[in-house]
């Protein structure tokens, strides 16, 4: 199976500050799960960023999706950031908006149909338990629907590779275990996941690898191992 997020010695600083992450090498194959672990600053929303091309590393080279990103032009980029879902910690929703237009966005700027939208719009929120709520808006929801929300718009255009960071950090535990199983059964039906979470105890019970970053590299740990190192995160 072919690898869709490839990183080979890649290393990464903002402007003139110190280096966030170093000679980073790592494989995500096609339709794979994994977690991305360390603590705060260590450089996983950094490996994020690199790989939906919000920011271009010092050194090194990605290809994503068998394209080399040092060859994607500026003009580029909006279409290339269209096979990635992305979704954050604060979901970032329009307030002002309904859910269903929150979760619309992305394929209005896309150009679909009404209808087209209509139904893919019902299918992700019906796929994140919250067809109900089409019609509130962000406020009337709890964090975890809010969270959920985000998950829907970032789903809704069918991207191949689904990108999430720290999307449990607001959330207690239960709602944390509802959102990873999301992401699961999003990955059950061919999309390729990478989750930065420091929610190691709840993913040492979950079947996925996991990419340990500390200090702006790469470690092998075993899940036990971190369990063990959760108190530093």
């Amino acid at each position: 199976m072919a690898d869709i997020i490839h990183f080979h010695r890649v290393s990464h600083r903002y402007g003139d500050g110190p280096q966030i992450i170093s000679d980073v090498s790592f494989t995500l194959r096609k339709g794979e799960m994994a977690f991305l672990t360390g603590p705060s600053g260590a450089g996983k929303s950094t490996l994020l960023r690199l790989t939906a091309l919000l920011a271009r590393p010092t050194r090194g080279q990605i290809v994503v999706e068998g394209r080399n990103l040092a060859d994607i032009k500026p003009r580029e980029i909006p279409a290339f950031r269209r096979q990635i879902g992305l979704t954050f910690q604060n979901p970032s929703l329009l307030n002002d908006r309904s859910v269903f237009d929150n979760v619309a966005l992305p394929l209005l700027i896309r150009g679909h149909s009404g209808e087209d939208i209509g139904r893919r719009v019902r299918a992700a929120l019906d796929a994140v338990g919250l067809l109900p709520k089409e019609k509130a808006f962000p406020l009337t929801l709890s964090g975890g629907e809010q969270q959920r929300v985000g998950i829907a718009r970032a789903v809704v255009a069918k991207p191949p590779l689904l990108l999430a960071d720290e999307p449990t950090g607001n959330l207690d535990p239960h709602m944390a275990l509802e959102v990873m199983q999301l992401f699961m059964r999003f990955n059950e039906v061919g999309v390729s996941v990478l989750v930065a979470t420091h929610a190691v105890s709840l993913i040492s019970r979950l079947p996925h690898r996991v990419i340990h970053i500390e200090h702006g590299s790469l470690e092998q740990r075993r899940k036990a191992e971190l369990m063990e190192k959760t108190i530093e995160f």
